[in-house]
């Protein structure tokens, strides 16, 4: 196999969809096994799903499992969804479970059951299948191979030798006892080196790291990426052995929870997608824009309340909009540092009052830089040295509100177990328009003597 040249897709594409016409499926196929697997399914996920169809049940249950796990969760399920019970229990055998599972638990319940009966080993799948996708539990494979702490380092290695257990945990060895309970971790390098009649319990780590598996993917990640390692035990509340994480699922992990707390900032949810139909996502996000017209009408009542100073000064209708846009700004880059650092766990609560300080002193440095090239702008512009005045405090005192608020509302949200990525982007960008129109035009009003 081989990689995919850049700029070469289309061509790839559009040469396998040549042969589908032709109706030759080999040659379709040849054409794809000359690649990688993500390759694969880069070039599978450009096909009628006719075409997807007619190829996978003709191609090797190998390579067609690899196409599926490396397909977005939602396009393999509709792949899945189209093949008969037998082609696709043939392709979920080859799959790894966690993979499986995690293709499965995209399916019908009918259909689910209908492969189920035909897999060689449904005990291997079975048991991820009652964990939700985003835990430890539906992260981990089941495909794990445990020494028991008794058996001595030859007898550990004889077991190696004969079982051939998968590369992913070779040289992440887990021991237990007899109740399966996990008791120690060995490398593999140790297992080597160790005297060949000494016994695993002696020459373990019994230090082990682990998770329950009822823990979100999230801490699964940190943990992993905080201790830097290869494979992640998952127990149970007994602390029996379930299951592994690998480290290459720590990848899946970070890019679906960095890209669900990018969505969720902006209002949508991460199943929303730029070919999905339109009707859904319009369900989706029509009721984010509802929430923001009620807090645009917030920001409008305060203007109002300064009609009378409006008419009187019409420029300030000008820069109103340059206060409470930068003070937005402000607010967005503070709420986006704030929501990965609770995300990534690096802020917990008892650092609150430490993180809303530094961001009082951020907020205030950046409305005296930004709030006095804006004074001596609209000054020189309207050649109003007060309107300059005016704008500059405006401009500091919303730049310091707006990275209070941008730090301190998704603690809150956090704290009433609301997702802080959900609901903090809105809310923060009511309180910076709202403090915005109201610092200006309340200071303009105060001094409206030295505008006119």
């Amino acid at each position: 196999m081989s990689s995919l040249p850049p700029g070469s897709i289309d061509e790839t594409i559009e040469a396998i969809r040549d042969a589908l016409d032709r109706a030759s499926i080999d040659e379709a196929i040849a054409l794809l096994d000359k690649l990688r697997a993500p390759d694969q399914a880069e070039v599978f996920t450009e096909l009628e799903p006719e075409d997807q169809a007619a190829l996978l049940p003709r191609m090797d249950p190998d390579d067609s499992a690899d196409i599926l796990e490396h397909l977005e969760d939602e396009e393999a399920a509709e792949v899945a969804e189209q093949l008969d019970p037998d082609t696709l229990s043939r392709i979920v055998d080859e799959m790894e479970p966690d993979e499986a599972a995690d293709l499965l638990g995209d399916l019908s319940k009918e259909r689910v059951d209908q492969v189920l009966a035909r897999l060689e080993d449904p005990d291997e799948i079975r048991p991820l299948l009652i964990h939700p996708d985003e835990t430890a539990g539906g992260r981990m494979t089941s495909d794990i191979f445990a020494l028991r702490r008794r058996m001595t380092v030859q007898e550990a290695i004889d077991a190696l030798r004969s079982l051939a257990p998968g590369e992913d945990v070779t040289y992440y060895l887990l021991v237990v006892d007899r109740d399966n309970i996990l008791r120690g971790v060995l490398s593999l390098r140790k297992l080597l080196t160790a005297d060949p009649s000494a016994t695993l319990e002696s020459i373990m780590d019994p230090d082990v790291i682990s998770i329950q598996a009822g823990a979100d993917q999230e801490e699964a990640a940190r943990l992993i990426s905080r201790y830097s390692l290869f494979a992640l035990p998952v127990v149970d509340g007994a602390g029996r052995l379930l299951g592994l994480i690998t480290h290459d699922d720590l990848v899946d992990v970070i890019e679906d929870e960095a890209s669900e707390d990018i969505y969720r900032l902006g209002g949508v949810i991460d199943e929303d997608r730029a070919s999905g139909p339109a009707r859904f996502s319009v369900k989706h996000r029509l009721p984010w824009l509802y929430v923001n017209t009620f807090t645009a009408f917030i920001a409008a009542w305060v203007i109002s309340q300064f009609e009378s100073t409006i008419e009187r000064v019409a420029i300030l209708a000008a820069f109103q909009a340059i206060v409470a846009g930068q003070g937005g700004n402000a607010g967005t880059q503070s709420l986006t540092v704030m929501v990965r650092s609770i995300a990534l766990g690096d802020v917990e609560l008892r650092d609150v009052w430490r993180v809303l300080l530094k961001e009082f002193a951020v907020g205030l440095t950046v409305g005296v830089a930004v709030g006095a090239v804006v004074a001596v702008i609209a000054a020189t512009l309207q050649s109003n040295p007060a309107l300059g005045v005016i704008i500059g405090a405006a401009m500091i005192g919303n730049m310091i509100v707006a990275c209070l608020a941008g730090a301190a509302v998704p603690v809150v949200l956090k704290r009433l177990k609301i997702d802080p990525a959900l609901g903090s982007g809105v809310i923060v960008t009511a309180i910076t328009d709202a403090t915005g129109f109201a610092l200006f035009l309340g200071l303009a009003t105060v001094f409206i003597e030295w505008l006119d």
